[in-house]
């Protein structure tokens, strides 16, 4: 599970390195407790394990829950507690039929999302929220979801809505396209801003703070 997660998020490491968020000397006590404390195969990896687990601004969670989620902020102009994050993933994919996976989740800014967005999507523009579903196991669900929490804050300003709700809102469309939701066609997209709706309420608990925001 470990082994698969760290070949995604490797994928991503050239474009955050370029941005400054890997720093140039690991700390390696941490590191190494938390690899064995889950007995991770990046203990192999550890040089490396020790330099991705020593980012600053990388939370990561693993509990008893059978989604794993992997959160790293390198943006934190929207303040999102961690556990919200975490109840929307397993929520999501409780209520989608999966009991195990591991799911990752980056918060970054608008230049970030912008250069993942050109340089795998072929879009030269930033966006809101990228998401790719990597799952290869009809048993184990694996994807990844890039928000911008800049883009989050700008967009809720202008709807005078609290920005946490709606970077919480991409954080639940990223998901819902992960288990397998489009939007591509009228009916695909009434159905995703149901889900959205929901989600929103069920996570929040208030109704009120699910007005159009998008």
């Amino acid at each position: 599970m470990f082994r698969q997660s760290w070949s995604r998020i490797e994928t991503f490491l050239p474009i955050l390195t370029r941005f400054g968020t890997i720093p140039t000397t690991p700390i390696v006590p941490a590191p190494i407790q938390l690899c064995a404390m889950h007995k991770s195969p990046l203990i192999g990896k550890l040089e490396h394990a020790c330099l991705w687990l020593a980012i600053e601004s990388l939370e990561f969670i693993y509990r008893s829950m059978p989604i794993a989620t992997e959160i790293r902020f390198s943006s934190r102009c929207v303040k999102l507690p961690k556990r919200t994050i975490e109840q929307a993933v397993a929520q999501i994919a409780s209520d989608y039929g999966w009991e195990d996976g591991e799911i990752s989740i980056a918060i970054v800014d608008d230049a970030q999302i912008h250069q993942v967005n050109l340089e795998y999507l072929k879009h030269d523009y930033p966006t809101d929220v990228i998401s790719f579903d990597t799952t290869e196991s009809e048993s184990f669900l694996e994807g990844d979801v890039i928000a911008s929490a800049q883009t989050a804050h700008r967009i809720a300003t202008e709807n005078q809505w609290p920005a946490p709700h709606e970077l919480l809102l991409y954080i639940i469309h990223g998901m819902l396209h992960v288990i397998g939701l489009e939007d591509s066609t009228e009916s695909q997209a009434k159905k995703m801003r149901a889900q959205e709706k929901y989600y929103l309420e069920a996570i929040l608990g208030d109704s009120t703070v699910c007005k159009e925001a998008r």
